[in-house]
């Protein structure tokens, strides 16, 4: 069994980590150690990244752990990892207390991803228009029946509070609005398409890798635009099509050593976006 076979089966067993080296502490000087620490979305693609890099540069240790966005973003201001892996942009509160403490940050777009909407494969509904998942999301459609479906109960999945998709889902499709509070509040993207898989009437979204690799154990929605149907792929997040849509982030302390510097260079490199491509995310690459 390789190293990223490894990986994929700790992602789907954990709460979104994948600690690809022994060791998780923060890359002091004199150390080659480069931790990462946040977005549970990109877990998969930032392990990717940290094998391949790794292989090329055997004297480099990386660590990579999940948790959520907003996780890495304290570790950021805590000084306990070198990069925060995020999946939404960094929130006034977060931006305050990081000046208060003297603490600059370097914003780095370094892949998109689409937010896909995902059901059991019994489901009969095929697409929903933002606004019936903001009614179902909001708790104010309850039923399969009030959108074409069976006459079933709804049971809606979210992620946790600290997660970046939370977060950028409810701003674009909740607009704001706060969720059900009969929503059903998931770890990690991969515990949401297990428990997606295990019951006929739940829906839920997780980051377009996680349902790509979820393959036939869910279904994936389109969304209805005036346009048409869109499901989300790689070629309507770059064109802009699909309407739940994201980039995705690395912040660093503006003081990061070269050593940080060298690894984020090779993920925006044409090697590593290939990476992002293969793994099922969107590449930022033209």
């Amino acid at each position: 069994m390789n190293k990223l076979t490894i990986n994929l089966l700790l992602i789907s067993i954990s709460v979104g980590s994948v600690i690809i080296s022994g060791c998780s502490k923060r890359n002091d000087s004199g150390s080659s150690m480069v931790t990462i620490k946040g977005s549970d979305t990109m877990v998969h693609l930032v392990s990717s990244w940290a094998e391949k890099y790794m292989a090329l540069n055997p004297d480099a240790e990386i660590s990579v752990t999940g948790g959520g966005s907003g996780t890495g973003i304290a570790a950021i201001l805590n000084n306990t990892t070198d990069i925060a892996a995020s999946s939404r942009s960094i929130k006034e509160k977060e931006s305050t207390l990081a000046e208060s403490k003297g603490i600059g940050f370097t914003r780095t777009v370094i892949a998109k991803d689409g937010i896909a909407v995902v059901v059991n494969i019994a489901n009969e509904i095929s697409a929903l228009s933002l606004e019936s998942l903001r009614l179902i999301f909001t708790g104010e459609v309850t039923n399969w029946k009030q959108v074409g479906g069976a006459d079933k109960e709804i049971v809606v999945l979210s992620r946790e509070s600290n997660s970046g998709t939370h977060v950028f889902f409810q701003k674009l499709v909740l607009r704001k609005d706060d969720y059900t509070q009969g929503a059903l509040l998931m770890p990690s993207s991969s515990s949401l398409t297990q428990t997606v898989n295990d019951n006929e009437n739940a829906i839920g979204y997780v980051g377009l890798g996680y349902a790509d690799n979820a393959g036939d154990n869910v279904k994936t929605l389109s969304i209805i635009t005036p346009d048409g149907n869109v499901i989300p792929s790689e070629e309507t997040v770059k064109s802009g099509e699909y309407p739940i849509a994201r980039p995705l982030l690395f912040y660093v302390n503006a003081n990061a050593n070269g050593k940080v510097k060298a690894f984020i260079d090779y993920c925006l490199s044409e090697e590593g976006q290939k990476i992002v491509s293969e793994i099922g995310y969107v590449s930022i690459a033209d």
